[in-house]
């Protein structure tokens, strides 16, 4: 592609050299070019691409481009090589991905996902539901990408740097997709990473404290006002109104079409006569002119709340009820409110709360409805907001039953240290527990210790199939652990 084209949508760059190339490619990755391509220097937070433009250029690059304010003298670049100076490199890397892959997001209709909870399981409902109606559909988020009802690759991150998406968006282009639902994370949209994409309906689940650390959001208001650009960014939006943050959207956009949705308050889309039990959620709701049953095997108050958004999005595509019921019963979700069969008939669910209020969130709507006690089994990650650490330990006191204190992802912490700062909060309740740093035995301890009226609750991890320490992930999927030790301990 011609590097005039690649340029299309930036402003204010600053050029030297020749612009009449053509450009074989875009890499942000000194390592990963090649002859002819066009080398974007970023600036991360481990590592600072600038450092690397020497060797894109040894690789082949012939067209360099840098952030304003860094000095290019310090470079020795030779003269055939094309120096541009943007604003804002990842922006500028966002919007010449989708240039060079011909702006594929414009060619199936595009659904973002935004929120702190619910946001895995609304994606993966919408995805069913489209797909029951006949549509080919394309999913993005903190699982895997999906493909026309194949997983493709899992994912290690919720949504994927700008080039790696735009790329998927083109593959999806080539395999017929017709509709894409993504999860959009606060962080994608702080980092440009979902910039130049068109959406057609993004949806706004709820808003709690989460990713409130120095490489991510300084504040809960920087938090909030980087998941409002996605409603900058498209005029038809659905909002969870019985979200304090969530029900100040449709004031902020008085332009936009918005959907509401809810339980308690006044919505477009309402719950009402809700069932909740160990195995399933049923309700009412209004879907076209008169009210239906939903049944989902997914259990939890938040899993209505998942199912009205999920709703909402089928009722812009005129799906018929029929369907949208059918699609939500048979619907799951791994590691969200997932539950493992097992030989001792044991209730164990897989959750991937890690933060407050989601771990508060999973273990009051177990204890409503489990007749025995509530086991709960939970750690936190490393090398992330360390203030939630004691109010977690201080929630699973108050609510569960018994709790057992673990690792979860210790990342670079001493992972004693961050039990440690867990337990600090368990003191502050009367709650009965004990700490097993590894998580494998705290595993088997609550295994061993529950009968089949109690529920263990297995929080943090989720989907996640690894532990990471040091650096390194290490095999490590909850669902086969459960299974190897009830195989293991009969």
């Amino acid at each position: 592609m011609e590097l005039k084209k690649l340029l299309i949508g930036l402003e204010g760059l600053k050029v030297k050299g020749n612009v009449d190339k053509d450009i074989q490619g875009i890499e942000k990755n000194s390592k990963e070019i090649k002859p002819g391509y066009l080398f974007i220097a970023i600036k991360g937070f481990a590592t600072d691409g600038h450092t690397f433009i020497a060797d894109a250029i040894k690789n082949g690059a012939t067209v360099v481009m840098v952030e304003e304010g860094y000095d290019i003298r310090s470079q020795n670049i030779p003269e055939d090589i094309t120096i541009i100076m943007a604003k804002n490199t990842r922006e500028a890397l966002a919007i010449c991905a989708a240039n060079f892959y011909q702006n594929p997001s414009t060619k199936f209709k595009l659904i973002g996902v935004t929120g702190t909870k619910g946001k895995t399981t609304t994606t993966f409902m919408i995805k069913e539901i489209l797909e029951r109606a006949g549509k080919k559909v394309g999913l993005i988020g903190t699982i895997a990408t999906y493909m026309n009802g194949k997983k493709i690759k899992d994912s290690d991150r919720t949504t994927p740097e700008s080039l790696e998406l735009q790329q998927t968006f083109h593959q999806m282009v080539e395999q017929g997709v017709e509709v894409v639902v993504m999860e959009v994370s606060s962080q994608s949209l702080k980092l440009h990473r979902v910039d130049a994409c068109q959406f057609d309906i993004v949806l706004f689940t709820n808003f709690s404290e989460d990713h409130i650390s120095k490489n991510e959001h300084p504040d809960m208001q920087d938090y909030f006002q980087s998941k409002l650009k996605l409603f900058q960014m498209c005029k038809t939006g659905i909002v969870n109104v019985d979200d304090l943050q969530g029900a100040k959207i449709p004031k902020l956009f008085p332009e936009s079409n918005i959907t509401t949705y809810g339980i308690d308050n006044f919505a477009n889309v309402l719950a009402k006569d809700i069932t909740i039990t160990n195995a399933y959620v049923d309700f009412k709701v209004k879907i076209t002119d008169k009210n239906e049953r939903i049944k989902t095997g997914i259990p939890g108050r938040f899993s209505v709340y998942n199912s009205l958004a999920a709703i909402c999005v089928a009722k812009k595509f005129d799906i018929s009820p029929e369907v949208i019921k059918e699609a939500l019963l048979e619907v799951r979700v791994p590691g969200r409110s997932e539950l493992v069969n097992n030989k001792k008939e044991l209730t164990i669910m897989i959750d991937y709360a890690h933060s407050p209020e989601s771990l508060q969130n999973i273990l009051q709507a177990t204890k409503s409805y489990t007749r025995g006690r509530v086991i709960s089994v939970f750690g936190c990650g490393g090398d992330r907001d360390s203030g939630k650490r004691p109010i977690m330990g201080e929630i699973s006191g108050k609510i569960a039953d018994y709790t057992i204190i673990t690792s979860d992802n210790p990342r670079t912490e001493d992972p004693q240290k961050i039990v440690n700062q867990i337990e600090e909060g368990m003191k502050k309740t009367k709650g009965k527990y004990e700490v097993i740093v590894d998580r494998t035995e705290a595993i088997k301890k609550a295994i061993g210790m529950a009968n089949k009226k109690d529920i263990i609750i297995l929080a943090g991890k989720g989907h996640e199939p690894y532990q990471e320490i040091n650096g390194v992930k290490y095999p490590f999927d909850e669902r086969i652990i459960v299974r190897d030790i009830i195989e293991k301990n009969g």
